[in-house]
């Protein structure tokens, strides 16, 4: 009896995060958002839906995907303290998560998979690393649905310190809390592989070296070779086009 009582709590934790299931009726949820939900879906690489499946198949499907989920996210109210989602929003990010990610992670391999698909005329398997590293806080080699969410709560909602910091942080790729030529030149060489050969205008060989220069010559205050967190994040807020850039995400959800 105690197993089963731990399964349905199990169960029902996980209808309330997706929203395939309504606490207080005990039926589907009204899903008169959903033009507005498949959009925003579209515009993150991990939660881009397959298909759009009936609410019969979310709530059929809730059981049997539990049975086979190596990993459970925390509890909606929790994921709600640790992040500036509202509920609503975590269900429309968790409902797409788990469609491109049913195991309840992703690795590497799989998460360079599916960003490759916004950038078909490139390579974008470098660049997808270091994003991939940014988002697995604790080096597991995984990226949970935590993870994620957590991420992308200080992309999307956090302060303009909070953003610049984690950009900061992708382009320290060794985590040593400054960054060096080299690795902005790995940063640089990763996004024109990205974009590709097709560009146009066509871009130059050694288009990446001179923005690595242009960089520094910003961002390095002091001059001493590298650029601290501090020194990036003084810098980019003195930055007009930077700072209308930051505010493009203010309103994505």
């Amino acid at each position: 009896m105690r197993g089963s009582k731990g399964r349905n709590e199990s169960l029902s934790e996980s209808r309330d995060l997706d929203g395939s299931y309504d606490q207080l009726t005990g039926n589907p949820p009204n899903h008169s958002k959903k033009a507005l939900k498949q959009r925003f879906l579209k515009l993150l690489p991990c939660c881009r839906p397959k298909a759009a499946p009936s609410l019969i198949e979310y709530s059929v499907e809730d059981e049997f995907e539990l049975s086979t989920v190596c990993h459970r996210p925390e509890g909606l109210e929790q994921l709600q303290e640790q992040t500036k989602f509202t509920k609503k929003e975590l269900q429309i990010l968790y409902r797409g998560f788990k469609n491109e990610c049913p195991s309840g992670i992703v690795n590497e391999e799989n998460f360079k998979q599916i960003y490759s698909q916004f950038f078909p005329q490139g390579d974008s398997s470098t660049y997808a690393h270091f994003l991939f590293e940014a988002f697995d806080t604790d080096h597991n080699g995984s990226v949970s649905f935590e993870d994620f969410v957590s991420g992308l709560s200080i992309i999307l909602r956090g302060t303009i310190y909070d953003r610049l910091s984690w950009a900061f942080n992708l382009y320290d790729l060794n985590k040593d809390g400054c960054i060096t030529k080299e690795e902005m030149m790995h940063i640089m060489k990763s996004i024109y592989d990205m974009m590709g050969k097709c560009t146009y205008p066509a871009m130059r060989e050694d288009a990446p070296q001179e923005h690595v220069e242009s960089f520094f010559q910003k961002m390095d205050r002091n001059k001493d070779g590298v650029v601290t967190r501090e020194e990036f994040i003084e810098s980019c807020q003195k930055d007009e086009n930077i700072m209308r850039s930051m505010q493009l995400f203010d309103n994505v959800i």
